[in-house]
C-alpha cells in the first residue's frame, strides 16, 4: 500500500465481510469472530516504519484485551513484489518475533483493504458485536 490517509468507513457501516488465508494458508473469515463482543481489524505491513514502531505494544494490547473479549485480526495488504517481507513467509516470522497471537491474514489482491477503505498502515477499525464501528475517528483541526 502506498502512503496515504484512510478515508474511513461511514459511521454505522457494518464491518465488510472477508475470507483470507493466514500465513500458513488457512482461511479465516469475519464470521469466525461472530461470538466476540468486539472485533479489531488491523491493517499491518511488516516493512512499515509506523507499524514497526507500535508492533510490540500492539501485540501486548491484543493479548491483554483478548482476555476482555476483544477479537483481533491483522491483515497484510501489501504488494509482495515491492515488499517481499510482507508476504506469508515474512508474516509468519513477524508473528513469531513480535508475539502476534491473533490471526494474521494475507490480502494479496488488496480487496479487503479497499472494502475497509484502509489507505495506510497501521490502520485500525473497531466494531461492536453487531459489527458496527465503535466510534467516529477524530477530525483534523
Amino acid at each position: 500500500m502506498a502512503a496515504a490517509q484512510s478515508t474511513m468507513l461511514e459511521l454505522g457501516t457494518s464491518a465488510p465481510d472477508f475470507t483470507l488465508p493466514d500465513y500458513d494458508g488457512k482461511p479465516v473469515s469475519r464470521d469466525d469472530f461472530r461470538d466476540a463482543p468486539a472485533l479489531l481489524v488491523a491493517f499491518l505491513a511488516n516493512h512499515c516504519p509506523f507499524v514497526r514502531h507500535v508492533r510490540r505494544e500492539f501485540a501486548r494490547f491484543a493479548r491483554e484485551y483478548r482476555a476482555r473479549g476483544l477479537a483481533t485480526v491483522g491483515i497484510s495488504p501489501n504488494d509482495v513484489g515491492a515488499y517481499p517481507q510482507d508476504g506469508p513467509q515474512g508474516m509468519a516470522a513477524e508473528a513469531r518475533e513480535v508475539g502476534y497471537e491473533f490471526p494474521y491474514l494475507f490480502d494479496e489482491a488488496q480487496e479487503v483493504a479497499l472494502a475497509y477503505r484502509a489507505g495506510c498502515t497501521p490502520d485500525f477499525f473497531l466494531f461492536d458485536r453487531n459489527r458496527r464501528p465503535c466510534a467516529r475517528p477524530p477530525t483534523a483541526a
